[in-house]
Parts: structure tokens; sequence; C-alpha cells
């Protein structure tokens, strides 16, 4: 069983920071590509930030330069510091991630967290 847990999320004021932290839990070996996306009620659920296995990065247009993604392989975590926060970035906050389970085994499968309320108030 691989759970993806989320934790961070909150009330902030326009201009604030937060800090986004998701942890892979259970029988995991290593997490490969992992990306944060966000979703607001009537909305499709939108890619934030992505990190692939080698720790490249890529970023939605609204979001660069102010969110950073990144990753503690030993910990087997990803995290969002999201700064300059504004109150169209108020959403419910998705890590995603593909994890690969086994040492002796390539294959990944995809896993989603739960979702954290991230409000920004302006």
């Amino acid at each position: 069983q691989v759970q993806l847990v989320e934790s961070g999320g909150g009330l902030v004021q326009a201009g604030g920071s937060l800090s986004l932290s998701c942890a892979a839990s259970g029988s995991i070996f290593s997490i490969n590509a992992a990306g944060w996306y966000r979703q607001v009620p009537g909305k499709q659920r939108e890619l934030v930030a992505h990190i692939t296995s080698g720790d490249s990065t890529n970023y939605a247009d609204s979001v660069k330069g102010r969110f950073t993604i990144s990753r503690d392989n030993a910990k087997n975590a990803v995290y969002l510091q999201m700064n300059s926060l504004k109150p169209e970035d108020t959403a419910v906050y998705y890590c995603n991630a593909d994890v690969r389970r086994f040492w002796y085994s390539n294959y990944a499968n995809n896993y989603w967290g739960q979702g954290t309320q991230v409000t920004v108030s302006s």
C-alpha cells in the first residue's frame, strides 16, 4: 500500500508564503517524476509544477518565478514553496507521483494525494 500525504496548506494573506510537503509512505523504493496540481470548484485540475527524476522542473506560466518545486529522495518527499501568493492561487493542491515500489523493477505506479486547501485572502 502506498500513500501520498500532503501537508502545509492553510490560510495566508496575499503576498505571503506557504510551503507544501508531500511524503510517500508504505512499501516504496523511490519516487520518479512528481508534480503538484491544483483545482478550484467547477474547473479542471491543472498542473502547477513538475519535477523529473533527474530534477528537471517546469512550471505553469501563472506561477513561474513565485513557486519552486523540490524533492528529497532520502525522505521520498516532494515540496512546493509558494511565495508572493495571490488570491487566484486559492485552490486545493494535490501531489501526484510516479512511485517505484521495488528495487528490482523499474515499473512505477501513479498515485495522488488527498489534497490540501490553500486559501489566499486579499
